[in-house]
């Protein structure tokens, strides 16, 4: 038997439903498990400078709770978890850096209880090596310490789908009731973060419960989605007009949801492209996505060494969830964000981890030197493209982070200062900087009229935002023009200044 290890048996000789009897994990599996963990907190602080700007999307989520900070329109797909996971920091301070070790050190351990969430499914040494395939991932390390949704989505995917296969290997030795809160809680947790997301992944698993007849394990994943997203419903008939009307709305600010082959789009993304929306750039060099293709081959070699031992559900299911995850994002939405997939790699990490192991040793635990050396050097190899695309990627949101905040310095400088209304082009995040409201006629964050914006420009400092050379609209066209750091703003006439007729 592969790792040493000798499988516990249940009574009706269904070995897969077994949890491995794995003594090295109650010595120092949680150990390993841990270590892992504070590597990639570690990580995150070392390589996401901490000092780094909020952008575009946590701006929005921040500012639903921060203080001092007007809230920026909040859209049809958005749910609320990340402003309450922030909301512990940004309720009482702005400073960028807390905040960012506060989510680096919460990352690091909710990828240690997620991971836990499989004691028993899993060597121990499977379970770190999963950890280490997610968390080194660029885009892993990059939204670790970030205000994002996806990371967290990913991490209730794997103690979800953990909890649900501990479960169901556990009913015939009696009820294992934290498995079922595990299940609710992960469940609950991806329905807090991205609601539609949650039932993606968990669409397998209703329908596995519902094959098994395991109603107390469907009933706790139902349970779960309804506590994480009733706020996202009850909030559609309070600000959408009803649940259909939002996931309408949804559907449109998305591009309109339907088929769509976007796998291209991810493969374009994974140069380091935080939106690519459109995604028509150029396709980046093959050693930056060949690890995408690699992944799935491996979780393919997974599952076939599962079908050899004992573990083939516990490899099946968490396959079956990260396609079921990852389906909308690469044949349902016309563009591209690398953080998209994140609980599919999550879910792929362990029979990935598992295949990796196979690989480089022998059935009896031998090392098989050959093959680990090329193992070894194909990671390291992959290692070095994840840091460099993660370096760029950092240099490219400070800079762009950094811009935005010279232009909030030049807009006080200009007289535009709290309380004050931006329009344009990038009007949420400069907005926020300079610490005024932002507002927007038509598009996906349409939130006010002409009529409100004028009306505003009677009582408080309001500018337009276009790009360098750009068309403003109609009302602005005779306001004073301003060369910001690669934007131009117009400046209405002060509150009580003579204005044309």
């Amino acid at each position: 038997m592969a790792y040493g290890t000798k499988p516990m048996l249940v009574s009706m000789g269904r070995r897969d439903d077994a949890l491995v009897a794995d003594r090295p994990w109650q010595a120092g599996g949680r150990g390993l498990l841990a270590a892992v963990a504070g590597a990639f907190t570690l990580a995150q602080l070392l390589l996401v400078r901490p000092s780094m700007g909020l952008g575009w999307d946590e701006v929005v989520y921040v500012s639903q709770v921060g203080t001092g900070t007007p809230a920026a329109f909040f859209s049809a797909p958005r749910a609320r978890g990340v402003s309450l996971l922030v909301w512990p920091i940004a309720s009482w301070s702005s400073s960028t850096t807390l905040l960012r070790v506060f989510l680096a050190v919460l990352s690091g351990l909710g990828l240690y209880l997620a991971l836990h969430a499989w004691r028993g499914l899993f060597p121990a040494r499977v379970l770190a090596g999963a950890g280490a395939v997610f968390a080194t991932l660029w885009v892993t390390l990059f939204y670790g310490p970030q205000a994002m949704p996806n990371l967290w989505v990913a991490f209730g995917a794997l103690l979800c789908v953990g909890c649900f296969l501990r479960a169901r290997a556990d009913r015939l030795h009696g009820l294992d009731r934290r498995a079922l809160w595990g299940v609710l809680a992960g469940a609950a947790l991806m329905a807090w973060m991205r609601p539609t997301d949650a039932v993606w992944v968990t669409l397998p698993l209703l329908v596995g419960a519902l094959v098994v007849q395991h109603w107390r394990l469907g009933a706790a994943l139902v349970a779960g989605l309804s506590a994480g997203g009733v706020q996202w419903v009850i909030e559609a008939y309070l600000s959408f007009g009803g649940l259909r009307e939002r996931l309408n709305e949804a559907s449109r600010i998305q591009g309109d949801l339907g088929w769509n082959f976007a796998v291209d789009d991810q493969l374009r993304s994974l140069a380091g492209s935080a939106l690519c929306r459109p995604c028509n750039g150029e396709m980046p060099h093959p050693v930056v996505y060949a690890w995408w293709f690699v992944l799935p081959l491996l979780a393919a070699y997974g599952l076939a060494v599962a079908f050899r031992g004992v573990r083939t559900t516990r490899t099946l299911v968490p396959l079956v969830c990260a396609a079921t995850a990852a389906f909308p994002y690469l044949f349902l939405i016309g563009y591209a964000a690398p953080r998209f997939l994140l609980p599919a790699y999550a879910l792929l990490a362990i029979p990935v981890a598992d295949a990796l192991l196979h690989l480089v040793t022998t059935p009896y635990g031998r090392w098989r030197p050959a093959v680990a050396a090329v193992t070894a050097l194909g990671l390291a190899g992959h290692l070095a493209v994840q840091y460099v695309v993660l370096d760029r990627t950092v240099d490219r949101s400070t800079a762009n982070r950094q811009a935005w905040a010279r232009s909030a310095a030049e807009l006080h400088r200009l007289g535009v200062r709290p309380p004050c209304l931006l329009t344009g082009h990038e009007a949420i995040p400069v907005g926020y900087y300079t610490g005024c409201s932002s507002g927007a006629i038509r598009g996906h964050n349409a939130n006010t009229t002409l009529a409100d914006i004028l009306r505003t420009s009677r009582s408080i400092p309001v500018a337009t935002l276009t790009t360098p050379g750009g068309k403003p609209p109609r009302y602005a066209r005779d306001w004073e023009l301003h060369r910001l750091d690669g934007l131009e703003v117009r400046i209405a006439p002060a509150p009580g200044a003579d204005r044309p007729a």
